[in-house]
């Protein structure tokens, strides 16, 4: 028996059996033999869901010797990569190709199954999420067959799978629509909130991925605006020198200082809050797409996200800075605020519409139940959409209400898993028992 927790502690596990396929035949095994004797399995990425979505009691299975680039179609820009790969792997070889990810989130910890089946995206008006990139998944099922879908092959289990919480099967290989290598010009400053509030639509239209941080109890955000170079410009990185101030000294190193002192000291946050958003640096360079999205996070949070249609932001934000206050625990982490264009996947947080992301976090070993508890309270009023793998209290009546192919998602489920081969406790809430 082997102790799993996530990365942020909020879920452990002790599954009875952990296997190790390195192929595709291995996993299909594995799923069969459970199947067999009645039991569940859930499969490891790494961690990084915040909910007990990779939770496994019974049986896990690990994916981490399951990596690498399986395929490549240099004249469409398909590849095929292995679902334990992670994301920082998978920008490695990409890179090595000549290409890249239309968009990806900032943290490339997670491996491409785990960030797929939970919804990941970025940010980026005319951009969807990163499952918007799938053209094509193997599935391991329920029975241990070993089945393709795409828009064209089983387009009904496609349509489900391509966020499939791991509810449908074990994933075993993606195919990603990449293009070629580009760059990013990143360009990031402190800025009066109430500048940012009051021209977030322009920016939010004007800038290929924009997003912004606002510190409780200060009033700048830390505003990030990405765009993209011609092909062929000369990029100009961080130095090493930079980089490492920046970044590792500040935002991890001494930020994790200030984490821990407002934890020791809860009177002292909301100055530490302040002090935070007033020593907010500037910066300006490019680099290739990934290098720019991508930001070392070393400093451990629990998180909260919701996605609600972008309309809705500024009343959202109001009653949210209303809120903070008012907290008998103060808040110690900034709050999140990203966007994505409307697609059709069916358990997508931006299912039919334009979506704004409110990201909300706390450190590690503070009282934050009260906080999330706020905001989530705040969200319902506007249809909001928990992320799949962050802290929610919803269930499934609640995404029925949500989500209008919720149904035909679990009419998918019952043929592909009838006995529930692929459930666990959390999956049991979000989408009932199987």
């Amino acid at each position: 028996m082997t102790q799993w927790t996530n990365w942020a502690g909020t879920a452990t596990a002790t599954p009875q059996r952990v296997h190790q396929p390195r192929d595709t035949g291995e996993i299909a095994e594995a799923v069969a033999s459970v199947a067999l004797d009645g039991r569940r399995v859930r499969a490891w990425g790494s961690g990084h869901s915040f909910t007990a979505i990779a939770a496994a009691d019974s049986d896990a299975i690990d994916l981490t010797g399951w990596t690498g680039i399986a395929a490549v179609d240099t004249t469409k820009h398909l590849v095929t990569v292995r679902s334990g790969t992670t994301l920082h792997n998978l920008n490695i070889e990409l890179d090595k190709l000549g290409l890249g990810l239309t968009n990806m989130g900032d943290i490339d910890d997670q491996t491409i199954a785990g960030a797929l089946s939970t919804g990941t995206h970025g940010t980026g008006a005319k951009f969807g999420g990163m499952t918007t990139q799938i053209a094509a998944l193997e599935l391991v099922l329920a029975d241990g067959s070993i089945v393709t879908c795409s828009a064209d092959e089983r387009p009904e289990l496609f349509a489900a799978a391509r966020l499939g919480l791991g509810a449908l099967g074990v994933i075993s290989t993606v195919t990603l629509q990449c293009e070629p290598s580009y760059a990013l010009a990143a360009q990031e400053r402190p800025e009066p909130l109430e500048d940012v509030l009051a021209n977030f639509e322009r920016d939010v239209a004007s800038n290929d991925h924009f997003e912004f941080y606002w510190f409780p109890y200060g009033n700048k955000a830390l505003v990030k605006r990405n765009n993209r170079l011609p092909s062929g410009t000369a990029t100009k990185p961080l130095s090493r020198v930079k980089e490492y101030i920046d970044y590792e000294l500040t935002e991890n190193v001494a930020f994790g200082a200030l984490c821990r002192l407002g934890r020791a000291v809860p009177k002292l946050v909301r100055p530490l809050g302040k002090f935070s958003s007033n020593v907010l640096s500037a910066r300006e360079y490019s680099d290739v797409s990934h290098k720019v999205f991508v930001t070392a996070r070393s400093v451990r949070f629990v998180e909260s996200e919701y996605a609600v249609p972008v309309e809705a932001l500024p009343d959202v934000l109001a009653e949210l800075r209303a809120l903070v206050p008012k907290l008998e625990n103060p808040v110690m982490f900034p709050v999140e605020i990203r966007v994505a264009q409307a697609d059709d996947i069916w358990l997508s947080t931006a299912y039919g519409r334009d979506s704004a992301y409110i990201a909300i976090h706390q450190f590690v070993g503070m009282p934050y139940r009260e906080y999330f508890a706020g905001f989530e309270a705040i969200v319902a009023k506007v249809g909001g959409r928990p992320h799949w793998g962050k802290m929610h209290d919803l269930g499934a009546d609640d995404f029925r209400k949500l989500y209008p192919r919720f149904d035909d998602f679990l009419a998918v489920r019952k043929e592909v898993d009838p006995a529930g081969v692929f459930s666990n406790a959390y999956l049991d809430r979000v989408l009932g028992p199987a």
